[in-house]
Parts: structure tokens; C-alpha cells; sequence
């Protein structure tokens, strides 16, 4: 008889715990050498490239070596708002003052000028001069803070006039303004959360202390590897964010998992060597699982093709590889240095409480009440489940513009809500970027008429380019910008006549507009790649076509109602007030993808574990109804509390400022608690409870020894055992 080959789990877990010292120095070494890779190399980061016709500009650029200026408008009106541009000296004389002052910071246009007219506004009320900011690259930020600066000096010197500027390189510090602080508010709240409902799950500062500890070295040590990722793969603002949030989730997840069973069978009589072998055995089995799934399907992002999903890709895939790695290695060495030390610095009236990790008894009575009406309980939770997908059959997908993300607080958001009032599209033009195919074609008369044709509010030659800046209806990202957007390509369309000439329309609408396209086109792909992927690996892992089945209907329901409260909240407009948003008729374009796949992920961590356990009291001779009720009993403590920490971390997203963040916040914390509770609690007992033994391919009992002959293996030795 060959003897009984240990799970590679239970191997790592016990070298770890043998040199645990080892393991727990070369966590934070690695750790370390993260953290100083990006600053100690310092590696150039690449820059992502937009879809479409948009990223056809955005290469084009890249090869000029040329400066081309950027654009920044400022819009000059009455604050009485009576005055008309042509008879009010006090708007001439602000004007006039202004364009002397930003004289010599760029090539500037004004109402005063012979051909300004365009630049007054239909009703008379508004003038608009805008200055495109000299060069050359080292000289651009210089100018742009004298051109701030001066903005503000005139405004100052001329208190009736209100002068409001936004531009470019103004739009874009606004956006990158508000990440940077709602990264840092994400921070300063989401910490202090999870410590509070760790410490009410554990009742230790110590045992709380664990998570944490491998939740933040994780997330750190991402950030570090990102700086080095970020030479090969673009890495955007917002994937710090995402990284954080993912970091903290699955990173307290997986820590949990594998405590509470530690706990569990410490309470039960083990030593700790005993207890953490039984741990590495099932619930580290069940991490590897479930972080190889979430990786997985993060990685079907990438069937979109578009730059922006790579980097988040690379720094969610880090962060769930990180987590996953640590709590098989450094976690076990830690709970072996401390023994039963890590029950210690108990917290007062929950210390003693929450000693012993056992049986809930509310979800255990639920669950018992579903299996003996599953189909009545299944029924009602599934129906209830889709009256919550409704709202999401009429999903808008749109991208938030500036003036839609931020709130109208910020100055130059109200500058451009402003501006695009008296000056449709001004805020932020399209670009219709024409390169030569042949040197000189651009000198052709021809090419110049046909551009003045287009009606631009300026133009730029640059080397062997030509940028016309042409305004929409409107700047923004609606369906009225976007029939604009389509009207003016059709009318570029004429170009393709030129001789020696190519071109492409760009800009803040155009970039949305092709974003979106790419995401409806290639959606189908990614969706179809996470579905069969989640089917062969649970199959694999339970050796059922049942449970695979069950697994991804139940998912889909799960999602489906997360869709249906997005749309209902953020398109419809409800509960805005409370939340501290104004709907703008969409939901963010890239959202409905990204919760798919990492809520597909993640929510296979907790149907891994439960699935797991039930099998696990079926392989210990329960039957099958009594399995699901025990098996979902033994679970749902962990779960709980491992959704109310993730939904604890989602939902920081809603307070922050920019409404992407909102939509995120709201639908994946939506999501988690819709899983965590009807799908979990009710739909998954009474599926199970229906199915009966048809949901495994042979009795569990017969069905979980070892795969290589040799003595029977005990009931904990299960296939994707918790």
C-alpha cells in the first residue's frame, strides 16, 4: 500500500509552521522588496492608448515629437447677468485686461478681436477667450499656473465680471484631484471599519489582528509590484483604488477562512499543530481554489483588448495572487508562533462570547425551515430576485463626464456647466487631427479650405500635423453629444479626398464614445469566457455536473438584482440626495463588466466554502438534507462575517466624491449582501435540498477517498474541502 499523499496545501502549511520564523521573515521581506522596487528601478511607466478612432490620434501624437498645446478657456459674464458683451465697458474693459494680461503664456483668440464674433455668445450675455498654452513641454506647466493665476488677478481687479475657467489641462486636474482624494478617504474610512467588525467577530485584538496585518502588507506590497508592472502594462489613477478595495476584501477573507477554522477545531479539542493541519487541509484548500477562480476571471477583462482593463487586470490578479500566497504560508507560521496566545488581549463582552467558533443558530433555523419547502422558499427568492432585475433590462451604458462625475462645488466643474450653456461644447472640443501621408500635403489649399468648412474655434499646425478644435452640441458624454460626435465624423468623411492626408476626430466625447462601443462589442466575449470557465473548475473541483449548474444560475440571479438596484439608484435618479449624486440618465460604461467578473470571483469564494462544508458532512455520514443544514450552520458564521467586512469596504465607495466610485460602492455592496442572504441562505439550501444526491455524480461517501490507491482517507479529505 502506498501511503496517503497530503494535499499540496497541507505541504506548504506544515514546511511554514516547521520554519516558521522563515516564512514569516520572508513574508515581510518580500513585502519589502515590493514596496522598493518601483522607487529603487525606476522603471518609466507606459501610458494606455484609447479605442477607435481616438487611439488612432493618441498615436499619431505619441510619434510627433513637436510640442502640441493644449487649450484652456475662460468664460467672461456679468454676475448680474444683465449686461450684453457689445454695450457693457465693464465686460470689454475685464476682457481687454485679461488678454494683456495672459499676453505672451500662448496664442490666444477673444471677442474683441476682428474675427472674435463667434466668440459671443447667441444671447450677447457671454464672451469666451480662449489661449492655447505655449511651449514647450518643460515650459507648459509654467504657463499654465501664470495663466491661473492671472485668471485669478483679473477677476479680482474686475468684481462685477465673473470669470470662469476650464480647459484641458483644468478638466483633467480635476479629475485626477478628486481620485487622489477619494483614495485617501477610502483609506482614512475603510481601515477603521474593518478593524471594528473584526474585533467584533474575534472578540481579541489579536486574533483581529491577524487579517489586518495580512490585508495591508498585501495591498502594500501590490502597490510596489505595480510601479514595476507599470513599465509593460498601463496603469491608470483609479486602479489604486481598486486594488485597495479588492486587497482588503479578499485579504481579510482568506485570513478568516482559515482562522475561524483553526478555531473551530482548537474549540473542539485539538492542539494547535492539529488544528492547523485540518485547516491547511480544507479551508487552505478552499483559498487556493477560490483565489485561482477570482484570478481567473479577472483575467477575462483582457478579451476587451482596451489598455484601461490591463492595468486594472495586472493590479487585481497581484492582489488576490498576494493574498492567496500569504495565507497558505505566512498565516500558518503565525498562528504556530502564537498558539493559543492569539485568543489573548480579549475585548470586553465580546472576548468571551466569541471564544468558540461554532454552529449559527439563525441561519442553521433558516436553512432548516427552506429544505423542508424548498420549492415555496426557493420560489419566492428567486422570484424576488428577478422584480429586482427589471430596472436593469433598461441599462444605459455611459460614461460620466466631468461636469457628471464631480460636484458643481468644484470651481472649474461649474465653470464648464457654465461655459457649455453660452458656448455649446467649448469646455472641451473634439479634435480633428489631420497627419500628412506625404510631406507638404498639409500646404495644400484645399486641405485649408475644407478645415475652415468644419467651423473650428481654433486651429494648430504642428510639424506634420493639423489639430482643429471643433465643439459639439455638447462636451459631454450623453446621447446628444454622442449624435453631434457621429454628424461631425460623417462630415469628416470628406477628408478621405484630400490628397496625402489622413485623419481622425478625438476628445473627451470621442474617447467615450469608441470606450463604450468596444465594451457593448465585446462584453458577449468576456461573459462567455467567465461562464465556462467557473463551470470546468467547479466541476473539477466537486466532480459534478449539478453543482457547476446550480453554482452559475445562482451567480447570474445574484448579479442580475445587483444590476437591477444600480440602475434603479444611479439612472433612475433615486435615493440622490441621500447619496450625494445628480443621476445623468446612464450607469459608468465599464461598471456592469467589472462587477460581472469580480463578483463572479468573488462570490465563489463563499459558495466554494459552503459547497465544501456540506460535502464534507455528507462524506461524515449525514444525509443529504442534513448535510446542506449542518454544512450551511458550520459556514454561515465566517461567511457573515466575511460579507459584512466586504460590504463594510464597498460601501466606503458611496461616500466618496466622484459618482463612479458611488456606482461601484453601491453595486457590488448590493451584490454581496443579495449573495450572502437570498442566494446563500435561501436559494442555495433549497436547490440543494431539491437535487438531493442527483447534485454529486456518485455518493460522497464513495466518492471522496484519494485519487491514488492507498488507505482511506478521513473525512475531512475532501475535494474542495472547508
Amino acid at each position: 500500500m502506498l501511503p496517503e499523499r497530503k494535499p499540496i496545501t497541507e505541504r506548504i502549511a506544515g514546511w511554514s509552521i516547521r520554519h516558521r520564523v522563515l516564512a514569516i521573515c520572508g513574508w515581510f521581506a518580500l513585502v519589502i522588496v515590493a514596496v522598493a522596487a518601483g522607487g529603487v528601478l525606476g522603471l518609466e511607466q507606459t501610458h494606455s492608448t484609447d479605442p477607435g478612432e481616438s487611439g488612432r490620434v493618441d498615436r499619431v501624437l505619441d510619434a510627433q515629437t513637436a510640442y502640441v498645446p493644449l487649450q484652456e478657456n475662460v468664460l467672461v459674464q456679468s454676475r448680474t447677468g444683465t449686461g450684453r458683451f457689445a454695450d457693457d465697458p465693464e465686460l470689454r474693459s475685464a476682457t481687454l485686461d485679461l488678454t494683456r494680461t495672459l499676453r505672451g503664456l500662448g496664442t490666444l483668440r477673444s471677442p474683441l478681436d476682428r474675427d472674435g464674433a463667434d466668440l459671443i455668445s447667441e444671447d450677447g450675455r457671454s464672451g469666451l477667450v480662449n489661449i492655447q498654452i505655449a511651449g514647450p513641454d518643460d515650459a507648459f506647466l509654467e504657463h499654465y499656473d501664470a495663466i491661473v493665476k492671472g485668471v485669478g488677478d483679473v477677476a479680482a481687479r474686475h468684481p462685477q465680471v465673473r470669470l470662469a475657467q476650464a480647459g484641458d489641462k483644468s478638466l483633467s486636474d480635476a479629475v485626477d484631484g478628486g481620485i487622489k482624494d477619494d483614495v485617501k478617504r477610502a483609506e482614512y474610512f475603510s481601515l477603521p471599519l474593518t478593524v471594528i467588525i473584526l474585533l467584533v467577530v474575534f472578540g481579541s485584538l489579536i486574533a483581529a489582528g491577524i487579517p489586518l496585518l495580512l490585508a495591508i502588507t498585501t495591498v502594500a506590497g501590490t502597490f510596489g509590484l505595480l510601479q514595476v508592472v507599470g513599465h509593460w502594462v498601463p496603469v491608470n489613477s483609479a486602479v489604486s483604488s481598486i486594488v485597495l478595495l479588492i486587497g482588503l476584501a479578499v485579504g481579510i477573507d482568506y485570513s478568516l477562512f482559515y482562522l475561524r477554522r483553526e478555531r473551530e477545531e482548537r474549540a473542539a479539542g485539538r492542539s494547535v499543530a492539529e488544528a492547523l493541519r485540518i485547516s491547511a487541509r480544507t479551508s487552505g484548500h478552499v483559498v487556493v481554489v477560490s483565489g485561482l477562480t477570482v484570478m481567473l476571471c479577472l483575467a477575462g477583462l483582457l478579451f476587451t483588448g482596451l489598455d484601461n482593463f490591463k492595468g486594472l487586470t495586472a493590479g487585481a490578479v497581484l492582489v488576490v495572487g498576494l493574498a492567496m500566497a500569504g495565507s497558505v504560508t505566512v498565516l500558518p507560521a503565525l498562528l504556530s508562533l502564537l498558539g493559543h496566545h492569539v485568543e489573548k488581549a480579549r475585548v470586553p463582552w465580546l472576548g468571551r462570547r466569541r471564544t468558540a467558533a461554532g454552529r449559527s443558530r439563525f441561519w442553521t433555523a433558516v436553512t432548516r425551515h427552506v429544505v423542508r419547502r424548498p420549492l415555496l422558499w426557493g420560489g419566492v427568492a428567486a422570484l424576488t430576485l428577478l422584480l429586482m432585475t427589471l430596472p436593469a433590462l433598461g441599462m444605459r451604458l455611459q460614461d460620466a463626464a466631468v461636469t457628471d462625475s464631480l460636484p458643481r462645488r468644484v470651481p472649474v466643474v461649474d465653470a464648464a456647466i457654465r461655459m457649455q450653456d453660452a458656448f455649446p461644447g467649448s469646455p472641451s472640443p473634439a479634435w480633428v487631427v489631420l497627419w500628412e501621408k506625404r510631406p507638404g500635403a498639409l500646404d495644400d489649399p484645399a486641405v485649408r479650405t475644407a478645415v475652415t468648412g468644419l467651423h473650428p474655434i481654433s486651429t494648430t499646425r504642428v510639424d506634420r500635423i493639423l489639430v482643429a478644435r471643433i465643439p459639439l452640441a455638447d462636451f459631454g458624454t450623453g446621447e446628444k453629444a454622442d449624435r453631434s460626435l457621429r454628424d461631425l465624423r460623417r462630415k469628416t468623411a470628406a477628408l478621405d479626398r484630400l490628397d496625402g492626408v489622413d485623419h481622425a476626430v478625438a476628445g473627451k466625447t470621442a474617447f467615450a464614445y469608441d470606450f463604450t462601443k468596444v465594451i457593448k462589442d465585446r462584453s458577449p466575449l468576456v461573459f462567455g469566457f467567465v461562464l465556462a470557465l467557473s463551470f470546468v473548475l467547479l466541476a473539477v473541483s466537486f466532480r459534478s455536473v449539478a453543482v457547476p449548474l446550480v453554482s452559475i444560475l445562482l451567480n447570474l440571479l445574484s448579479i442580475g438584482a445587483a444590476y437591477g438596484a444600480l440602475t434603479w439608484v444611479f439612472q433612475e435618479g433615486h435615493l440622490g440626495s441621500t447619496l450625494g449624486f445628480t443621476a445623468y440618465g446612464g450607469v459608468v460604461d465599464w461598471l456592469p463588466l467589472f462587477m460581472f467578473v469580480i463578483l463572479f470571483g468573488l462570490s465563489m469564494d463563499y459558495h466554494i466554502f459552503i459547497l465544501s462544508r456540506i460535502r464534507e458532512r455528507r462524506a461524515a455520514g449525514d444525509t443529504a438534507v442534513e448535510a446542506v443544514v449542518t454544512g450551511i450552520g458550520a459556514s454561515s458564521g465566517v461567511v457573515t462575517s466575511a460579507a459584512a467586512i466586504m460590504t463594510a469596504a464597498f460601501s466606503v465607495f458611496a461616500v466618496l466624491t466622484a459618482i463612479e466610485y458611488k456606482m461601484m460602492g453601491v453595486g457590488l455592496a448590493a451584490a454581496v449582501l443579495i449573495d450572502t442572504t437570498l442566494v446563500r441562505g435561501v436559494l442555495l439550501p433549497a436547490a440543494m435540498a431539491v437535487l438531493g444526491e442527483r447534485v454529486w455524480r456518485r455518493p460522497a461517501a464513495a466518492d471522496d477517498g484519494p485519487r491514488t490507491p492507498g488507505p482511506r482517507a478521513s473525512a475531512d479529505h475532501v475535494s474542495g474541502g472547508a
